[in-house]
This record gives C-alpha cells, sequence and structure tokens, in this order.
C-alpha cells in the first residue's frame, strides 16, 4: 500500500463535548456516531494537551543459565488515560474527581468538596475527537481514577484537575475499544 496523506490526523474534540462519564454497567456505545445516552454527563474543557493514552506492554525477559536470553513474557499491559479537565467549577468534573458521594450542594447555594481516602468510583468513559474527516469515539466500559496530578491555583494559569483513567477490562475482557467512521 502507498503512503496516503489523507491517512494523516490530528485528533481535535468533538465539538460540543470530548470527554464523558457514566454510571457503571450503562449501556455502551458500539459504534462512533449514535448519540450518547441521556447517562452520559459531558465533562466539559479538557487543557489544550489533551488527552494521551499509555496503552504499553511490560515484559519480563528469561534468561538462561550463560545469559542468553530465551523468552519474552509480558508481565503486565496497563491501560491508562490521562487529561486535564479545566472546567473547575463544573460540579460533575468535581465528582469525577473526587466521587460522586463527596460533591454536594450547587454553586447557587453553597457546594461542599470534600477530600479523603474513600476508594475512587468506576465509571463508563467515551472520549470522541474528530481526525480529519473521520469521528472517532474511544469507549472505555469500566474506568477508574487512578491518579489525581497536583492542582495548582495561580493566576495566569486555569485550575484543572489532571487525571489518569485506568481502562479495566469490561464484560468482554476489552479494557476499551476505538469506533471510527468517515463523515458524509
Amino acid at each position: 500500500m502507498a503512503n496516503t496523506v489523507a491517512n494523516v490526523a490530528v485528533g481535535k474534540p468533538k465539538t460540543g463535548g470530548a470527554i464523558w462519564k457514566a454510571p457503571l454497567n450503562t449501556t455502551l456505545p458500539t459504534d462512533a456516531t449514535t448519540a450518547l445516552g441521556n447517562a452520559f454527563t459531558c465533562l466539559g474543557y479538557i487543557s489544550d494537551e489533551g488527552v494521551t493514552n499509555n496503552n504499553s506492554p511490560e515484559s519480563d525477559a528469561i534468561r538462561a543459565w550463560g545469559g542468553d536470553q530465551v523468552l519474552t513474557i509480558q508481565s503486565e499491559k496497563p491501560d491508562t488515560f490521562q487529561f486535564t479537565m479545566i472546567e473547575s467549577k463544573n460540579l460533575d468534573v468535581l465528582k469525577a474527581v473526587y466521587g460522586d458521594a463527596n460533591v454536594s450542594g450547587t454553586l447557587a447555594d453553597g457546594a461542599t468538596i470534600r477530600a479523603n481516602s474513600t476508594e475512587a468510583e468506576a465509571y463508563v468513559w467515551v472520549i470522541e475527537t474528530i481526525l480529519g474527516t473521520t469521528l472517532s469515539r474511544i469507549v472505555i466500559p469500566n474506568g477508574k481514577v487512578s491518579e489525581i496530578g497536583e492542582i495548582v491555583y495561580r493566576d495566569d494559569e486555569a485550575v484543572g484537575y489532571n487525571i489518569t483513567v485506568t481502562a479495566l477490562p469490561g464484560a468482554d475482557g476489552d479494557t476499551h475499544k476505538v469506533y471510527m467512521k468517515n463523515q458524509a
């Protein structure tokens, strides 16, 4: 197959929202274009760093007496997604970071966000991008916030929540699926 310039693209966020979450066991989308169900909540603007997926296997070498490497075995294959949500006054963002039960109230009446050692909740996550003329939808059936970066409060930087979501296996054993379809 020859080189094809049309197959080269950048990952732009889908207009109207790029990252969504829903309660665990929500019906999963199975294509790139069907509208998401009402259970999905948009998490607003993401920083210009975009989304990074680390899905690289880690391996161990088996060596024979004398030092020759004779076998390589996969020891693990973490699947993580990292991004920074910058709508720091969006209570749905705060629920994604701290857990639904740790965020209460409204901004109009007063909200409380509790940071504690409660185990993070797993959610269904959907990441929607546009790759040139192709819609791309990443579906994580069982994702859990496994890391929260430093939260910086400065007068020249948006307050953001840099999180790592670890994709855990869904019912079929897949940690995530990507659906793609060219736009008409």
